[in-house]
C-alpha cells in the first residue's frame, strides 16, 4: 500500500515567532561565521524551527548571502568536490596501489571540469579558470 505524502505548507503561520528581518539577520550572522548555505539551512531548521527561508523572506539563503557580500567566491558544490579531490589525492599518495580510489579520482575530476564549464558559462567563475590539483589544494587550505 503506497504511503501518503504530507504536503508542506508554503504559507507562513500567523503565530510565527520570527519576522523577515530577524530571519535575514540570522542568515547573515551564520554566514559571517563562515558557514555554508546548506549548513545555515540545517541550523535554522533544527535550532530555530524555520523550515523554509524562502517562504518567509522571499529570498533564498544564497541570495541573502550575495546581497551582503558573504557568498564565497566558489560555489558550495564546487568547493565540496575540490575538498574531496584533495583528500583523495592525499589518500593516493599514501596508498599507491588503490586502483578503485584512482578511478574515483578520475571521475571526480571529470565532474569538476564539467561543472566548471557550466559556472564559466553562467559567469560565476572567470573565463580563464582551470582546474589543477595544485590550485585546488591551495583553495581548500584557505
Amino acid at each position: 500500500m503506497p504511503r501518503k505524502r504530507r504536503k508542506i505548507s508554503l504559507k507562513i503561520p500567523k503565530k510565527f515567532r520570527y519576522k523577515k528581518q530577524e530571519v535575514e539577520s540570522l542568515v547573515i550572522n551564520l554566514a559571517k561565521e563562515r558557514k555554508s548555505s546548506s549548513v545555515i539551512g540545517a541550523i535554522l531548521k533544527k535550532e530555530y524551527g524555520i523550515p523554509d527561508i524562502k517562504t518567509i523572506t522571499g529570498k533564498t539563503i544564497m541570495q541573502i548571502m550575495k546581497e551582503n557580500n558573504l557568498y564565497p567566491e566558489l560555489p558550495e558544490d564546487m568547493m565540496n568536490m575540490l575538498r574531496k579531490a584533495v583528500n583523495l589525492r592525499a589518500h593516493l599518495e599514501r596508498n599507491r596501489a588503490d586502483k578503485h580510489s584512482l578511478r574515483g579520482l578520475e571521475i571526480l575530476e571529470s565532474k569538476i571540469r564539467r561543472i566548471s564549464k557550466y559556472y564559466i558559462e553562467k559567469k560565476v567563475l572567470p573565463k580563464n579558470w582551470k582546474y589543477s590539483p595544485e590550485e585546488a589544494k591551495l583553495i581548500v587550505q584557505k
